[in-house]
């Protein structure tokens, strides 16, 4: 059997570069050392720590990325579908209030943006050995209560279910909402042209009812000019959304901007000069990424800034000629109505005390995601 050996770096600047080029052979942007970094040090309340994973030649074969994170029990159970008595249960075992937890993946971002690996071996080794990587990282954080490894698609869940031997519960999570964008449409109208009728409608009312906002595309300078304005409007939307981690630090945009450079949008959106809105959006090789949106929901209703938000994420993909758009999760259904489909992702989830773990175990198989009326707008 092969030897491998792990490492444990905490911070990315410790990472040697070379790791980057052997684990991300394809250059996608959420495991550059540029982007992880945008995020460690514009958010201090956690704790970031990485996985590297080599072989007997000390060629790197997978790099997972750890954060370790204090949270309430209410806000991570809001978005889940359990029974009454269920809901109690799991407060009472993670301490009611706050839990600490140790995530394998990105809290900020909904995707398969925790483990990049080459190909060196097979992804069911690469998962056996982060799931014993793991292991000895919680084994070490204390206080810790849980370990959470985030998200991944089906085609994904053969190698992935060898985290079910390391005592692991599989859930199911609300998916990401992707839209597949056609050749054809090389306009906005070019997409509604093949909507019916009621969704067709509906996206000229959004355009119709907003169309007194004023929009600007964000530069490093205008970050700086209303961080504040965008933090408070970012936070708006995540006392609304049904579920979030953590808040993220707005800092970590002007990282990403300055180094992605248009591959990383804000637009922002002005009624009477002053900001009520705006959406965050990255390029990632044929696909744009929806990421954090914010806004002014007394005006929402008023001034359409949501559904306006929507229609201008796929003239932004229509723009950069992708040929997807992760409208990410939460809003599953009024995303369906301009074309989305789910794309169900799957977690793993454990206490870390294994006599709990087994006592909470069947608590963990009768979680269920909350269900939405999928729309079918096209023609």
């Amino acid at each position: 059997m092969s030897s491998f050996i792990t490492s444990l770096y905490p911070s990315v600047d410790l990472i040697d570069p070379v790791v980057f080029k052997e684990v991300n052979a394809d250059q996608n942007v959420y495991f550059s050392k540029s982007f992880l970094k945008a995020f460690e040090i514009s958010n201090p309340q956690i704790e970031f720590k990485y996985i590297s994973v080599s072989d007997a030649e000390k060629n790197t074969v997978a790099l997972g990325l750890v954060q370790v994170i204090n949270l309430s029990v209410e806000g991570t159970l809001k978005n889940i579908k359990v029974a009454p008595f269920v809901r109690k249960f799991l407060g009472l075992f993670f301490c009611n209030e706050h839990i600490k937890i140790m995530f394998c993946g990105n809290v900020f971002l909904s995707g398969e943006h925790g483990i990049s690996s080459s190909n060196r071996i097979s992804k069911e080794e690469i998962m056996t050995q982060i799931g014993t990587a793991l292991d000895a990282v919680a084994a070490n954080t204390k206080p810790l209560h849980a370990i959470f490894i985030k998200d991944f698609k089906a085609k994904s869940l053969k190698a992935t279910r060898q985290f079910l031997n390391f005592g692991y519960s599989e859930i199911k999570v609300e998916p990401n909402m992707i839209i597949q964008l056609q050749p054809q449409w090389k306009s906005f109208e070019n997409y509604k042209n093949i909507l019916k009728s009621k969704y067709r409608v509906k996206a000229n009312k959004a355009d119709s009812k907003s169309s007194a906002l004023e929009t600007r595309l964000f530069t490093e300078h205008d970050f700086e000019t209303y961080k504040d304005e965008l933090q408070a409007l970012y936070q708006n939307t995540i006392a609304n959304a049904s579920f979030n981690a953590q808040v993220l630090n707005l800092n970590t945009y002007i990282h990403l901007r300055a180094t992605l450079k248009d591959d990383f949008i804000v637009k922002a959106y002005f009624l009477d000069h002053k900001l009520v809105g705006f959406l965050t959006a990255l390029v990632n090789k044929n696909a744009l990424d929806a990421h954090f949106i914010g806004l002014d929901y007394d005006l929402n209703k008023s001034h359409a800034i949501y559904p306006r938000i929507l229609n201008d994420y796929v003239r932004l993909g229509i723009e950069k000629q992708v040929s997807s758009i992760n409208l990410g999760r939460t809003a599953s259904e009024i995303k369906t109505t301009i074309g989305a489909n789910p794309l169900e992702l799957s977690c793993y989830i454990k206490h870390k005390n294994p006599f709990l773990n087994s006592l909470i175990k069947p608590f963990f198989r009768r979680i269920k995601i909350k269900d939405f009326k999928q729309h079918s707008p096209f023609k």
